[in-house]
């Protein structure tokens, strides 16, 4: 099994979402996050003053799935939440050694 970390803007979530969900993945853990990546945020302007936004808004999503799911997990994810300008996001994957349902005490596969 692996865990897949993706970081992506906010507005993306929904298409994520659907496009994970069109390939057979149901669970998914959606945090909200603050960060910022090489455009190291940005400056605006607020009843005339200018100041610096460091962390942008951002989401984090976490999947395990299968071995055999996780390049189609990756490439529904990259497609779905891709705008091709910068602070895109990022995407991780780890190997996942065990996973237990608390409630039944499943393990492995089954308990995702």
């Amino acid at each position: 099994m692996k865990k897949i970390e993706a970081i992506i803007k906010p507005f993306k979530l929904d298409e994520v979402k659907e496009a994970l969900h069109e390939i057979g993945l149901m669970g998914i853990t959606v945090t909200e996050a603050k960060g910022f990546g090489r455009q190291k945020g940005h400056t605006e302007l607020y009843r005339g003053a200018e100041y610096i936004i460091d962390f942008l808004p951002k989401v984090k999503l976490e999947i395990v799935c299968p071995d055999d799911m996780t390049e189609r997990a990756i490439e529904a994810i990259m497609a779905a939440a891709r705008t091709g300008r910068i602070g895109d996001g990022k995407i991780f994957v780890t190997p996942v050694t065990d996973v237990i349902r608390i409630r039944t005490g499943e393990r492995g596969a089954d308990a995702v």
